[in-house]
């Protein structure tokens, strides 16, 4: 009786250490935050915090992307910003190892402000080259806030990387290997009356071994 006990005992504690090792809610894949470093133009690698990531940056728009920041309020952060963009923008961030499994219980979060009408949207880059851009996004405020994405929530639309503009639905993409992932309003700046800006993005995903 204490053999079959002990046995059983031993399959529980064996089950439970399975189950804490693959939870069913995603841990944080990739957090940044970039420099606190003086505001500049364009928006580049040397921005970004994170040393595990690269950053991409994409459309006509791209070259006036600013990473910004002022010394009035005390507070206000080091963000990238969208303002002088006479054209489309859109910003990655790829990790250096891994890809990103956005199945299941994945969510996207980003502390930004928008102004005019700017909506902030959640890019994909999946592994096998389709782009893809959310219906759900993120409007215009009077301060900072904190957004969070659940991705099952999400419609997906295609997403036309050269002109960064939506080109119809997407069918039931498979989000389950992301390259990279990242954020567009899908409009130019119109200076700080209609404009995006991002002062960080976290992403909770699997790893996925590329």
């Amino acid at each position: 009786m204490k053999t079959k006990t002990l046995i059983a005992t031993l399959l529980f504690l064996s089950t439970f250490a399975v189950c804490a090792q693959n939870p069913y809610r995603p841990g944080l894949f990739f957090r940044e935050d970039w420099k606190e470093t003086p505001p500049e133009i364009p928006l580049s690698q040397k921005h970004v915090n994170n040393p595990e990531l690269l950053l991409q940056l994409y459309g006509a728009g791209k070259d006036s992307l600013k990473k910004s920041n002022h010394d009035r309020p005390v507070d206000d952060p080091f963000y990238v910003w969208s303002g002088l963009c006479l054209e489309n923008w859109l910003v990655t961030l790829k990790h250096k190892k891994f890809n990103a499994d956005l199945t299941g219980f994945a969510k996207i979060r980003w502390r930004s402000k928008q102004a005019g009408l700017r909506e902030l949207r959640v890019v994909l880059k999946l592994a096998n080259g389709s782009w893809l851009v959310s219906d759900l996004s993120d409007g215009p405020a009077k301060d900072w806030r904190i957004k969070e994405f659940n991705i099952q929530e999400i419609t997906w639309y295609k997403l036309d990387i050269n002109r960064v503009t939506e080109i119809g639905p997407a069918k039931s993409p498979d989000l389950s290997n992301v390259e990279e992932i990242g954020f567009t309003d899908l409009m130019p700046g119109g200076r700080s009356a209609s404009c995006s800006r991002l002062d960080w993005i976290e992403v909770d995903a699997k790893p996925v071994k590329r």
